[in-house]
């Protein structure tokens, strides 16, 4: 397998980027992933590359996230397993259907996350202790499951959906990120051992990609640690806004 030094620059730079902002509020794959493909990887390759080099990002913002308090395993724990299969099942399924099929309800979704997060202005600004109900329990188990089975199959704004519904459980944007950095990592690691066994990932790429990504989940999660919830906020509506462009730009052109 040969290695470009120029395309290898490029996953640098951008991974840099897309780490330093996936370590915020989420939505690095925006950037990561089309990097990839950029490169001239195959979908499936770049997709699995992208685990990688995210499950490295990801489990540096999460460490930084957990040493500053912001990520409350006691609470989360339960949930964890729940994602980690969701998102094998999500990775195993991408060699058998395209992910494409998932950008328009992608794009819904997303246009609903930023919606509801623009119209609460004070959403997320303080936490909040909330009583759920066993229903309510199982309805927000089953959302994370959901989410982890994209982030295996596809993965762009899956932070984002994360942060959303703990948000919608009474985290603040703060605590949110954090959790979400845990649950990110949980369902990057299983997509990536999925993609592992499927001999899918390109290490050349993947490995440095992912060593640069360590300085900025570093520096994007001391960012988000001192900025607090209410910059937390509108870089968060600011990406999804970004997802939300470039996603239906995509979905648009595929038809053109």
């Amino acid at each position: 397998m040969d290695i470009h030094l120029l395309s290898l620059s490029t996953l640098l730079v951008f991974g840099f980027i897309a780490s330093f902002l996936n370590a915020i509020v989420g939505g690095g794959g925006l950037i990561s992933l089309p990097a990839l493909m950029a490169v001239g990887l195959p979908p499936s390759t770049a997709i699995a590359t992208n685990k990688l080099a995210n499950t490295i990002s990801n489990g540096t913002s999460m460490l930084t996230f957990l040493r500053a308090g912001k990520v409350d395993f006691k609470k989360i724990g339960k949930i964890l397993p729940f994602i980690f299969l969701g998102s094998l099942i999500g990775a195993y399924t991408v060699h058998l259907v395209s992910p494409s099929i998932l950008k328009p309800l992608m794009l819904v979704m997303l246009v609903l996350v930023a919606t509801y997060t623009v119209l609460k202005k004070d959403w997320g600004q303080q936490p909040k202790q909330r009583m759920l109900s066993i229903g309510k329990k199982i309805a927000f188990l089953c959302a994370f499951t959901v989410v982890g089975f994209y982030d295996g199959f596809f993965g762009p704004g899956t932070g984002s959906f994360f942060i959303f519904i703990l948000l919608m459980m009474g985290n603040d944007f703060l605590q949110a990120a954090g959790n979400a950095k845990a649950f990110n990592f949980t369902s990057n690691l299983a997509a990536l051992v999925m993609f592992l066994v499927l001999g899918q990932v390109n290490f050349l790429y993947g490995l440095p990609m992912g060593f640069v990504m360590i300085f900025g989940a570093i520096l994007g999660s001391k960012f988000a640690l001192t900025r607090g919830t209410n910059m937390m906020r509108l870089i968060f509506i600011v990406m999804t806004c970004i997802l939300i462009i470039k996603n239906a730009w995509d979905y648009v052109a595929h038809f053109n």
